[in-house]
């Protein structure tokens, strides 16, 4: 039983992703990256932003300027919260874009990390910036 993957459903937030490898789980399933973008919360390194936020309604920056997902490399934080607010449907795909490009590569960073041997400073770094 040991050589087949464990998979866990129901564990979508980047926090949550460390202690379950920690654990041995080696697959994830979860709603949490799509829903939070339906309602307009993002997973950013500097933990979550909730784009309705007036504070965005002009910002011309994308979600994270170092971001390679494709809403944050065409769309702007005040286009996309203008999107969502308009309750046009390209928002929340735009927002689940990279919500879903954020875990992706957060996962990818955890098995390099794994593999390099530098794991536990790589958590204490992601966790410290996100806010945890």
């Amino acid at each position: 039983m040991a050589e087949r993957p464990r998979h866990l459903l129901g564990i979508g937030e980047p926090e949550d992703l460390f202690e379950c490898i920690e654990r041995g789980i080696d697959l994830f399933d979860c709603v949490a990256p799509t829903r939070f973008a339906r309602h307009g919360v993002l997973y950013t390194q500097q933990g979550k932003l909730n784009i309705t936020n007036a504070a965005h309604r002009a910002d011309p920056g994308p979600v994270e300027p170092d971001c390679a997902c494709y809403a944050c490399a065409n769309f702007s934080r005040a286009y996309l919260r203008h999107l969502l607010l308009a309750n046009e449907l390209l928002a929340y795909t735009l927002l689940s874009i990279h919500n879903l490009h954020l875990i992706v590569n957060l996962v990818k960073s955890i098995r390099t990390a794994l593999e390099c041997g530098d794991y536990l400073e790589f958590k204490h770094h992601w966790l410290g910036r996100y806010g945890l």
